[in-house]
């Protein structure tokens, strides 16, 4: 018994170690007639502070998982379109690679180059963008497609039919809902793939 008594006071001397404590006022004993006539005493009250505590926030850098799609090089057959070009061009011809690409997420989609069309000084590219079958969440997919064509330098305008995806990446391009949208557009221009 006398073991455990020092151990509760040993933890209490511990307990008040780590307090501020700060004596607010005086106290007295009673008071002893020989008589053995008492008064009330007064016990000294003490303020004891505990530990302050704030909570916010740090900033640390620590290792997270995250996931990432990367894109990889592969040897794949992409259309060649050889066209021949009027006299006025047979210098400026060379071989050009025209890509269409877009970011996507929610599910994989498929884009595909789908005509290609010559106008003035400009080729108008029409692609399409649809959408999968396979869900792949918030995280962000690229899809793209290309052809090669030996053309001059022309400027290059891009539609795509089909929904565009919230990301700002996809503001490259022009987004149509379908193909009757470009008839206006196309008038007078020679189509070269497609």
């Amino acid at each position: 018994m006398k073991k455990i008594l020092i151990m509760f006071c040993a933890v209490g001397m511990i307990g008040f170690q780590s307090c501020d404590i700060d004596k607010t006022k005086e106290g007295e004993l009673p008071e002893v007639d020989v008589d053995v006539q008492t008064e009330a005493g007064e016990l000294p009250a003490y303020d004891v502070d505990w530990m302050d505590i704030n909570v916010g926030t740090k900033t640390k850098t620590i290792t997270v998982p995250t996931v990432q799609i990367a894109m990889e090089e592969k040897e794949v057959e992409v259309p060649f379109i050889d066209a021949e070009w009027p006299n006025e061009y047979a210098d400026e011809v060379n071989e050009q690679t025209i890509y269409v690409e877009a970011d996507v997420t929610g599910t994989d989609y498929e884009l595909d180059i789908e005509e290609v069309y010559a106008k003035g000084s400009k080729l108008i590219v029409i692609s399409e963008l649809e959408p999968g079958d396979k869900e792949i969440g918030e995280k962000t997919m690229r899809v793209s497609d290309q052809i090669v064509i030996n053309a001059p330098d022309l400027s290059v305008k891009h539609y795509i039919i089909g929904e565009k995806p919230n990301k700002s990446f996809n503001n490259a391009y022009t987004y149509v809902s379908n193909r009757n949208e470009l008839n206006s557009r196309l008038e007078g221009a020679k189509k070269i793939f497609g």
